[in-house]
């Protein structure tokens, strides 16, 4: 079983590259057509809006059907999708894609969009196949495994997509996406996963129950405030996704930012395996809280002063940290969830945390530009702080950076001393 889950983990690093490489590019190719900063923002954003309502479906779909299944949906709409894109390209003079209010440029990101969050039903589907393929105390080195998978994903997309636009341009990018994701589809096409025919435990199996997911995770004490905590988490986390690159950019070059974070992608991959090698520990949730702990002190720290080696030293620490939350709340989740409710509790738990991103998109910028960035430039900040702290621009933002560590280090640690924490950490261990 364990060499069968890592054939699969192969066809879903393929299948996952693909996905993030399309939608890399798409955003370069978008911004060098158009040179609007609005059009990408509001790429990314209809991206985390779509991600995060698409999880209570496609969960359902991984409840409904074989995982095998699941899987070939996937692919199936992936090529679908990515092949009408390729359609409207080739058939769309290249002049109309210059205009950022162009229908037809929009028609064909909304293909790729959807094309690449199709991908999202393996995200769901993997973690029910570690709890179908792999020993209850093995789990925790598995979903190591995963985090290792998309850390590879995103660190090689980073770098290839920008190359494939650069050398190859958007007509040849299609050709390999469509490309790769066939030989994936034919490839899961040849593998047999044993898995019993799915029996419909719920009156109407098509329905997506949100309300029946929602007492399923009502069930197990403390659940839903882990849920909760971690969309709260990505809330906090979304203020450095927001505003990272306006600070970095303040300190370095935007080819020197480019490298940094290439480097820095490395996080990813060292995290998932270190617990792909060592595993979670007895208490899962434990190393959870304490990571959360970690991250949030670092990043206390890491704009203290405006340097990029103390960004660089810090933003490693923190990314090798996630794969660790990840894998951790994965783990609980395939342990005190019935494997049949598993996919509707991956994606209810990921709309509901994904949820957290856009909002803080929508709302972290107005807030560092019409406060935090006049507080440390011409309003009180410069006397209180100022001295030692630096002022201008990249310090307001560097004191919001700051501010949200702390947040998250308090609300961490309140969070571990709840009654909710013990629920949980004692209906984990008697499980």
């Amino acid at each position: 079983m364990k060499s069968l889950f890592y054939v699969i983990l192969v066809n879903s690093l393929v299948a996952t590259l693909t996905n993030t490489l399309v939608w890399f590019g798409v955003t370069f190719w978008v911004y060098l057509q158009t040179q609007s900063v609005l059009a990408t923002s509001v790429m990314a954003g209809v991206y985390l809006v779509t991600t995060a309502l698409s999880g209570f479906f496609l969960g359902s779909l991984v409840d409904r059907y074989r995982k095998k299944t699941a899987l070939l949906i996937s692919s199936v709409g992936s090529l679908g999708l990515y092949g009408f894109a390729y359609l409207l390209y080739v058939s769309t003079p290249s002049a109309v894609f210059a205009d950022a209010a162009s229908v037809m440029l929009w028609g064909f990101i909304i293909l790729a969009l959807v094309g690449a969050i199709a991908g999202n039903l393996r995200t769901i589907a993997l973690p029910t196949l570690v709890t179908m393929l792999i020993p209850e105390a093995e789990r925790d080195k598995a979903n190591g495994l995963v985090g290792v998978v998309n850390g590879v994903a995103f660190l090689a997309a980073s770098v290839v997509s920008g190359l494939a636009i650069g050398f190859l341009g958007m007509y040849w990018m299609l050709v390999f996406a469509i490309a790769l994701t066939l030989v994936t589809l034919l490839h899961l096409w040849t593998i047999a996963i044993p898995e019993a025919k799915i029996v419909p435990t719920e009156a109407k199996p098509d329905h997506l129950d949100i309300q029946g997911t929602i007492q399923v995770i009502r069930l197990v004490p403390g659940l839903f405030p882990l849920i909760f905590f971690n969309c709260f988490n990505n809330f906090l986390g979304g203020v450095f996704i927001s505003l990272m690159d306006a600070y970095g950019l303040s300190l370095v070059s935007v080819q020197v930012w480019g490298i940094v974070w290439g480097v820095l992608s490395l996080g990813f991959i060292v995290g998932g395996l270190g617990v792909a090698r060592v595993g979670l520990g007895k208490s899962p949730l434990r190393t959870m809280f304490l990571s959360n702990i970690v991250m949030w002190i670092v990043a206390m720290g890491f704009t203290l002063q405006p340097s990029i080696v103390l960004l660089a030293i810090g933003l490693f620490i923190y990314l090798c940290l996630i794969p660790v939350v990840e894998a951790s709340e994965q783990l609980i989740l395939q342990t005190m969830i019935p494997l049949e409710r598993q996919g509707r509790v991956f994606g209810f738990a990921q709309s509901i945390e994904q949820a957290a991103a856009p909002l803080t998109a929508f709302t972290i910028g107005p807030i560092a530009h019409f406060l935090f960035i006049p507080f440390m430039t011409t309003g009180a900040g410069v006397e209180l702080i100022g001295h030692w702290f630096g002022t201008g621009t990249d310090r307001g933002i560097a004191l919001l950076f700051t501010l949200t560590g702390l947040v998250g280090l308090v609300m961490t640690v309140m969070a571990m001393r709840s009654h909710a924490y013990r629920n949980l950490s004692a209906t984990y261990q008697k499980r």
